[in-house]
């Protein structure tokens, strides 16, 4: 009985706690009323939007997206209608609401006007169009509650939920998912990821598109819940890397990345596979403008391989291996078709995406497997392809050989490419001047260039400048720098016997010179 009376003392003292604060709310609301009547309108207006937004139908765990990415509104939106505008003043009491007291009716209420504003018409330039939003005022309180919500909510979201600002671990969320806060929290969440998802969907406009990115960018821990909307959030960021410029790629490509460091094996193939495929799509056709955003998403997608060294060396033996299988179909049939597709910038820019892969990461893990094959496959497109039109391609075969060289410490033998080159014949010396053209933004030469005099001049500096390259890393080398009859084995051993085949000249006995032998 003692016990019994105890507890119901402490009960009644904490009912009367509760009724003092709602006693002050109260007096809050009413002086609120009375300095805008129209606010008290609005929120009686609002009163189900909580019941609303946790209706199982619309925030269960499946999406309720069409293929395209796209929301479909006839499957229970929640969307402002006409005769429920959100006002500007209005839409300043609600986040003070939310900014000083949490509330929850309040955030409802601005995820509702949010949804609306992220679901306007957009127009063939790509701004969005206000005068089709229902339920929003004018342009001021749709440009508000935009901004609002996407620097704000991530905040929001944490400090109702108790999350530290610099936690980034999706096992944050796993360990809240059975808690009454986060069964409260969920369809407000929901709510406004899918919101953000459907405007980076439906804006051209690259600003508004990086804003979002970075805003969202914070919230990535929160997609652990919602696995449908993370793989949706993937495809939007990987289609917005490739595609975008400048500031919106890298945002794009700052998302991915961020997203395969959070989730890990769990989403690091996903997005590995779907920024490769994304990148042998996106560079068939290379142009001197074009070159460098392909430039970027080489550099880009080796650094994200990088967060994950022996996983993305075994995607990569397979994409060797398939190039390696190309180059034997071109190799022994001829076929036009089977050489036309090895000399393509879609097969070359998949050679040198790989051959940077290797030089940026070989000397912390093993990668001569990967190593000897893209070798292999680089030489015989050297020796498929001859003649003095493909001299831009074998150019770029020299130039990979001697990257990776120079990365992993092992001595390449370039010179009897390079010499092959200047022994072209194309044209008569006193030959027109002709344009200027750059070997690197082509594959193939036209006929008409290789009767003028600047490819000459082209081919011979070019072939000088990477003979340079191969012999100022090679010429000093303690192996080519021993005599003969002193060569013997150990950690050289690879380098050294290639020495001697390639080097022995002179054996200096009895003034009899030896035959050089061919590599």
């Amino acid at each position: 009985m003692n016990v019994d009376n105890i507890g119901a003392s402490e009960l009644s003292v904490q009912n009367r706690e509760i009724l003092l604060e709602l006693a002050g709310k109260r007096k809050k609301l009413k002086r609120l009323e009375k300095k805008d009547p129209e606010f008290s309108k609005f929120l009686e207006s609002y009163e189900n939007g909580l019941e609303k937004l946790r209706d199982e139908e619309n925030f269960s765990d499946e999406d309720n997206t069409s293929d395209d990415g796209t929301q479909n509104p006839s499957k229970g939106s929640a969307i402002l209608s006409k005769d429920k505008l959100l006002t500007s003043s209005a839409l300043n009491t609600l986040c003070q609401l939310v900014r000083e007291q949490r509330s929850i009716s309040a955030l409802t209420s601005l995820l509702n006007g949010y949804r609306a504003a992220c679901h306007c018409g957009t127009e063939p330039s790509g701004l969005l169009d206000v005068d089709s939003c229902c339920g929003l005022q004018d342009s001021k309180t749709f440009s508000k509650i935009l901004i609002f919500m996407l620097q704000e909510a991530d905040n929001i979201f944490r400090g109702m939920l108790g999350i530290s600002c610099s936690s980034c671990k999706k096992e944050t969320i796993l360990e809240l998912k059975n808690t009454l806060k986060w069964k409260t929290m969920k369809p407000l969440i929901k709510s406004y990821l899918r919101s953000t998802l459907f405007l980076l969907n439906q804006v051209t406009d690259s600003e508004i598109l990086a804003f979002s990115l970075v805003q969202l960018r914070a919230s990535i821990i929160f997609f652990a819940a919602f696995r449908p909307l993370l793989h949706r959030l993937i495809k939007i960021a990987v289609h917005l890397w490739v595609t975008g410029e400048g500031c919106l790629a890298s945002h794009s490509f700052l998302v991915i990345k961020h997203v395969a460091s959070v989730f890990r094996s769990d989403c690091f193939n996903s997005c590995l596979i779907k920024t490769y495929k994304a990148f042998i799509g996106h560079c068939k056709f290379v142009d001197p403008v074009s070159s460098k955003h392909i430039q970027f998403l080489r550099n880009s997608f080796i650094e994200l391989c990088s967060q994950d060294v022996p996983n993305s060396s075994s995607k990569a033996m397979v994409c060797v291996e398939q190039l390696a299988k190309i180059l034997q179909m071109g190799l022994r049939a001829k076929k036009k078709e089977a050489v036309k597709r090895i000399c393509s910038w879609q097969y070359t820019n998949c050679i040198d995406l790989w051959v940077s892969f290797i030089s940026a990461n070989i000397q912390d893990y093993d990668l001569k497997p990967l190593l000897y094959t893209i070798i292999q496959i680089i030489n015989g497109v050297a020796v498929l392809f001859p003649g003095p039109r493909y001299l831009p391609l074998r150019l770029k075969c020299i130039q990979w050989l001697n990257n990776l060289s120079s990365s992993s410490g092992v001595f390449i033998p370039v010179a009897s490419f390079a010499l092959d080159i200047l022994e072209y014949k194309t044209g008569k010396d006193n030959g027109k001047p002709g344009k200027d053209f750059n070997f690197s933004s082509s594959v193939k030469l036209p006929k008409h260039w290789l009767k003028s005099r600047n490819f000459q001049e082209k081919c011979v500096s070019s072939v000088i400048e990477l003979l340079a390259m191969h012999f100022a890393q090679w010429s000093y080398h303690i192996t080519f720098l021993l005599p003969n009859n002193t060569l013997h084995g150990g950690a050289n051993n690879e380098v050294l016997e290639e020495r001697k085949v390639d080097l022995s000249i002179d054996d200096g006995r009895d003034g009899k010179r030896v035959k050089k032998r061919k590599t």
